[in-house]
């Protein structure tokens, strides 16, 4: 906030330099997918996930906008499943160019093939798929939640710092699960590290009661390893792995050492006043959709600072620059691939109570910048649409 401010003065005492009244109307479009039921209801999801990340934005929006002018202004339009998704997102189109999509992939992919959305600049923070990053990418859709494989990648990226080469694998069978457990083996290939032995996760047993006698079984012919990887987004069975393993090993992936887009347990470079709002806006911590959500707004915000417009081609020009930056309270400024979209961002590796390392670690160099060390490189790249 201290850089966007500095940026303020100096456009205020520039000499020539006309502040124009920018009007910004935002629009925050959910489509409720109820989630699937799990084992544990100890973590229930907050009804404003994601919502609240764009309203924080909003309000870090405006203490700069202020002294330039510029008004911000946030409208949270949530589709329930089975209503009409396309006709409100039309809607929403019909009053602002720009829009936070929450919602699953193809859903999103639906609406930036809106003839409304042509010109308009959408902002996913929500679905991790690498597909709608890759051959079917959208020119006007951008990312700002982290694709699984950035995730993954900066999962190896630590095993590789542990010479921890020889891994065991639990998949589930949710999509969602499917997901990471592929991301997982594409960043195990990466980095060369070895996937020793895999299974899925198919139990419909209450593990409440039988956590103790069922995984040590499930994992006794697993035979030797150095860390079982646990891909179980849906947070259904993750939670009873660890120090239930026939061997006595880390568990890392959806449990135990995960790779985050954000935890509130991140509080260097300044997260823990991002994280003090954020609390005593909405009363809960921040969660890794509400980043998300906060830096697709913020990104906006520093956006229409810098160029001082509220025409979309001028802003996704910017964000897609080498000049555009966010500082997104991770410890390094943070910035589109002009490639795909997506939000280059360190990857916090957490446990329940502590930050174990930021991705990407030392030593893995890359010929741009480290953060594309995780994820999609341009060179691998299959997004078309970001070349015409």
């Amino acid at each position: 906030m201290k850089t966007c401010l500095s940026v303020v003065a100096a456009l205020i005492t520039l000499p020539g330099v006309v502040l124009a009244e920018v009007a910004i109307s935002v629009t925050y479009l959910q489509l409720q997918v109820p989630r699937p039921p799990v084992l544990s209801n100890l973590d229930p999801l907050p009804d404003d996930l994601g919502m609240a990340g764009a309203e924080l934005g909003l309000a870090d929006n405006l203490t700069t906008a202020k002294f330039l002018g510029h008004k911000y202004k946030l409208t949270v339009v949530a589709v329930p499943e089975g209503e009409d998704w396309l006709s409100a997102a039309r809607t929403a189109l019909n009053e602002t160019p720009f829009v936070i999509l929450d919602a699953p992939a193809q859903a999103q992919m639906d609406v930036a093939d809106l003839p409304e959305a042509s010109s308009a600049i959408l902002f996913n923070a929500s679905a991790p798929d690498l597909l709608i990053r890759e051959e079917e990418c959208r020119a006007n859709l951008l990312h700002t939640l982290p694709s699984d494989v950035m995730r993954t990648d900066a999962l190896a990226q630590f095993l590789v710092k542990r010479r921890w080469d020889d891994l065991a694998l639990i998949a589930g069978e949710h999509p969602g699960d499917l997901d990471f457990a592929a991301a997982l083996k594409r960043s195990l290939q990466k980095f060369r590290l070895e996937l020793k032995a895999e299974k899925t996760w198919t139990f419909d047993a209450d593990l409440r009661r039988n956590a103790s006698q069922e995984v040590p079984l499930f994992t006794q012919d697993f035979g030797d390893y150095d860390v079982l990887l646990v891909a179980d987004e849906l947070g259904d069975f993750g939670r009873y792995i660890p120090f239930n393993t026939w061997e006595p090993r880390p568990v890392a992936g959806s449990e135990g050492l995960k790779p985050v887009t954000w935890s509130r347990v991140v509080e260097q470079w300044g997260a823990v006043q991002m994280q003090n709002r954020f609390v005593d806006q909405s009363g809960r911590a921040m969660m890794p959709k509400d980043y998300a959500a906060w830096a697709a707004f913020r990104s906006l915000g520093e956006a229409i600072t810098r160029t001082n417009s509220a025409d979309p081609a001028v802003l996704r020009s910017y964000l897609l620059s080498d000049d555009f930056e966010l500082a997104g309270f991770k410890g390094r400024p943070m910035n589109f691939r002009a490639w795909n979209g997506q939000l280059r961002q360190p990857i916090p590796l957490v446990t329940d109570r502590a930050v174990v390392a930021m991705a990407p670690l030392e030593g893995f160099l890359h010929q741009r910048t480290e953060l594309d060390t995780l994820g999609i490189d341009q060179g691998e790249s299959q997004c078309q649409a970001f070349k015409e």
